[in-house]
């Protein structure tokens, strides 16, 4: 899939619109009883960044940005102001923010994953694109300083020793959001002070 490691400005997207949306059928019987189902396993996630431009010269940011990704064409980054932590907001990623697996003495490659916890239930949501350097690993509580990477493109930590059987691999983050261009158009407005403005930029999650 087409990509760019690149991020979305951040003064922008500060300001932008949005978050997670998901697909539900809704069916009403002919006893007035209603079904519902899910149509996805998972959310997608929708932005609105046309909110974050507040100069002339955010404008021409966007413009040039979206020139490069060509449109819908290309993938890119996207920092969601409201959700970019392995912890709270508030918070500091640590080591032990979210398991991400645990040892059986061969497998060396896990994925960073976020858990989202209410009550007894709970939605695992696949982390793919890590903040470079912010990533922190653990096992059994214990933070390792070496013998592991990450893919900052694909959200796999792999150990160059596989973790002992039952050993909890935890790890601590920032990440991104895979995002394109829901559009190919721009429609730019000029006042007659040639300040410009775009009514809609929207921005789409993608999902492999």
């Amino acid at each position: 899939m087409a990509f760019h490691e690149v991020r979305f400005p951040d003064d922008i997207s500060r300001g932008a619109r949005g978050g997670p949306e998901r697909r539900t059928q809704i069916v009403e019987l002919a006893s007035g009883d209603v079904e519902r189902n899910a149509s996805w396993a998972n959310s997608r996630r929708r932005y609105d960044v046309a909110y974050g431009i507040r100069r002339a010269d955010d404008l021409a940011v966007v413009v040039a940005f979206f020139e490069a990704r060509n449109g819908r064409l290309y993938g890119f980054r996207f920092k969601d102001w409201a959700d970019w932590k392995s912890c709270l907001p508030s918070q500091t990623p640590d080591t032990t923010d979210q398991p991400i697996g645990t040892g059986d003495g061969t497998t060396t490659a896990f994925q960073l994953v976020k858990r989202y916890a209410s009550g007894s239930q709970t939605w695992t949501r696949t982390i793919t694109k890590p903040v470079a350097s912010t990533v922190k690993v653990a096992i059994d509580g214990t933070e390792q300083t070496s013998g592991w990477s990450v893919d900052t493109t694909t959200g796999i930590v792999s150990f160059t020793t596989a973790p002992a059987a039952g050993a909890a691999i935890t790890a601590g983050f920032e990440f991104d959001v895979p995002v394109r261009f829901d559009t190919d158009t721009l429609d730019v407005t000029l006042d007659i002070e040639r300040l410009g403005s775009i009514t809609s930029i929207p921005l789409l999650e993608i999902r492999r």
